[in-house]
Formats: C-alpha cells, structure tokens, sequence
C-alpha cells in the first residue's frame, strides 16, 4: 500500500521503531534500496520454530505496519522492501539511533 507523502506524528514513528525487528529493517534501507529479504537464518540461540514465528510475524504484522505508514514499499511478489513515500520523515530518528548505537544497549539495533 504506497501513496502520496502523508504527515507522520512523532508518536507514529516511535511506535514504528517500537520493535527491535522494524527498526532492524528500517536502519537497513538507510543505505541500502531496494533491500531483498535475506533468507531465513537461525541463530545459534534460536530454535527453528522462533526463526519460523519471527518470519511469521515480520510478513503478518511488521511489514505491513511499516507499509501502512508509508516507511516502506514491500513488493510481496518479488520478496523485496525499499524506502517509501515517508521515509524520510522517520530518516531523522533513525539516523540519530545509529549515531548514538555505542550508547544503547545492545538489543536496541
């Protein structure tokens, strides 16, 4: 769901870097667009059953919160995410949490 550039309020995209998985994707397509969906890969410290639920929940809620907002295009035919119509708007947050990754805690990007 893409459109015309719409006003996000501040609170809008708190609650878009709200989850470790979104920001993760957004600070992503800082550098890189179009950003493919990287295979599934499951960590040392996760069962293939929570790689199974975190796919899940990326492409049933993450996705299309981000999509929604306008952050995000996800082409679900081709597997692919870019920068939306208002992802500049949320470029500031992001870039501010990426200038200050050596203070925050390890889990936050």
């Amino acid at each position: 769901m893409t459109g015309p550039i719409e006003e996000k309020s501040f609170d809008t995209m708190v609650e878009a870097v709200s989850n470790v998985q979104r920001r993760k994707l957004l600070v992503a397509l800082l550098e890189h667009n179009p950003q493919d969906d990287s295979p599934v890969v499951v960590a040392d410290d996760e069962s293939e059953i929570d790689a199974v639920e975190r796919l899940v929940t990326m492409n049933h809620v993450h996705l299309p919160k981000l999509e929604e907002h306008g952050f995000i295009v996800w082409d679900r035919a081709n597997d692919e995410v870019s920068k939306g119509p208002n992802f500049d708007q949320i470029r500031p947050l992001l870039e501010m949490l990426v200038r200050h990754e050596d203070e925050l805690p390890d889990d936050w990007i």
